[in-house]
């Protein structure tokens, strides 16, 4: 605007020039030449202050020889406060022909304005309005597009903040899920391999790890408990590992607490080589790593693994650790079922006869339980050899098969009595005792298994022979 208060002055030869904008409680001058301080600096005027607001009322030009001698202007500032005598000025319109402004030619002389000078004035004053639409019209524009910015910006935002709400609502869901189905799926397991197997489809939706690993911790050694179905890279490479090598899960396990590796970076700088070398070989990028806290003890680890990133918000890791909860007691009841399988079993096999010696005959024996679990059984056989007679003659093969009700250590106790009972029977009364089922010339016997549902049982099969006459 400066370079239309210059024309101005310039082609009308006055000086000062000014192009100034109303307001209501003041007047702006966007342009100006020649004009005094203070006014120059501060590019403003208040209200009444000049002729020029006698334009912005009528809307036409105003043209003034000598403001002291004119009625309506002399006692106005202008004539003392900026030296004004002689003034012309033209209205500045919009598009609409609201007028905006003046465009203002002062003398501080009287004078006689001609009609050219009048003439480049309003010419000014067309080429000045023109531009002060397209400066209104650029404003306007730059303040649509500011309003359209924030708009798609605040949509943008919205749109990703329902991301996120359905993000979030999603993972809340996966996380719900996933706790109701640890305490489902893993309330009726019967071991290590089926709490194995059934871990393998625990973690689904979004946030799904590559793989999740169980460690089962004995003595100072963590031993990985392999899926009895899938096959596993990472199972076939390691599978035990002392409770001092320099691996994650080893740590929680030691420390007895999370352990978080959120990368790479994290992994070389608190592993060793050994570490780094497993995990690049099976592409894993992010672990975490639970402890598995039994009633008394940490029963091993649960180490869940993703190849690509993954954070692990808040929510996120107090929802593992949780359903690590279910798993430890599924673990630890796996732990104390599979010991009691183990110790009926042992328990069942120490009760089982000791075949005898008895050449020229061939015994054997296979004692099979019909069902599973630690149930022990109260069928039994015995197999032993009567005293000599006292002619010299060797002393029979005794053979007992008996069943006592029950799969309990009841019935495993009362077999144990009986079978006991008739073996001291026969041993202490030869004589009168049962007639034995093989008499020592009967060249082979052998005892083997038979398996109804449900029952121990056992089979004795004979191989006829002929028994020499008074025999």
């Amino acid at each position: 605007m400066d370079r239309f208060a210059r024309l101005v002055s310039r082609l009308l030869r006055v000086p000062v020039a000014f192009v100034s904008l109303f307001e209501e409680d003041r007047q702006i001058l966007p342009g100006l030449f020649g004009l005094p301080q203070p006014w120059a600096d501060a590019r403003a005027l208040p209200p009444p202050h000049g002729p020029w607001r006698s334009v912005a009322a009528s809307g036409r030009p105003l043209v003034v020889t000598d403001v002291r001698t004119d009625e309506r202007l002399r006692t106005t500032p202008a004539a003392a406060g900026l030296g004004v005598v002689a003034y012309a000025g033209m209205p500045l319109t919009d598009g609409d022909g609201i007028v905006l402004g003046a465009l203002c030619a002062v003398d501080r002389e009287p004078r006689t304005w001609s009609d050219g000078e009048l003439s480049d004035l309003e010419d000014l004053a067309t080429v000045c309005s023109a531009e002060l639409c397209l400066r209104i019209l650029s404003a306007q524009s730059r303040s649509v597009q500011k309003v359209l910015e924030t708009a798609r910006a605040g949509a943008d935002r919205a749109r990703s903040d329902a991301q996120r709400l359905e993000r979030e609502a999603q993972a809340g869901l996966d996380h719900a899920g996933l706790l109701l189905r640890a305490s489902e799926e893993l309330a009726q397991t019967s071991g290590l391999e089926d709490v194995r197997r059934r871990l393998r489809d625990l973690f689904v939706g979004a946030g799904k790890p590559t793989y999740v690993g169980l460690l089962v911790a004995d003595k100072d050694e963590l031993h990985r408990v392999p899926d009895p179905d899938v096959e596993h890279a990472v199972e076939r490479e390691v599978l035990t590992m002392p409770v001092t090598a320099a691996f994650p899960s080893t740590r929680a396990l030691r420390e007895r607490r999370p352990v978080f590796v959120p990368d790479r970076e994290a992994l070389v700088a608190d592993y060793g080589p050994e570490a780094l070398g497993f995990f690049d070989r099976m592409g894993f990028t992010t672990l975490l790593c639970l402890p598995l806290w039994g009633s008394r003890t940490v029963l091993g680890v649960l180490a869940i693994c993703w190849a690509e990133k993954h954070e692990v918000g808040v929510t996120e890791r107090a929802t593992l650790t949780a359903a690590s909860g279910y798993i430890a007691q599924a673990v630890e009841r796996a732990l104390y079922l599979d010991e009691r399988i183990s110790v009926a079993r042992q328990l069942q096999e120490a009760m089982l006869t000791d075949l005898p010696r008895a050449d020229p005959l061939d015994i054997s024996a296979l004692y099979e339980p019909a069902a599973v679990d630690d149930m022990i059984g109260g069928d039994w056989y015995d197999a032993y050899l009567l005293p000599s007679a006292p002619s010299g003659e060797p002393g029979a093969l005794m053979i007992t098969v008996g069943d006592i009700t029950g799969h309990d250590m009841h019935a495993a106790t009362i077999m144990g009595q009986i079978r006991s009972m008739l073996r001291q029977a026969t041993l202490d009364h030869p004589r009168t005792a049962p007639p034995p089922l093989f008499p020592p010339s009967t060249p082979r016997a052998r005892s083997c298994p038979s398996r109804p549902p449900g029952h121990w049982s056992t089979r004795a099969s004979l191989r006829p022979t002929t028994v020499p006459a008074g025999r």
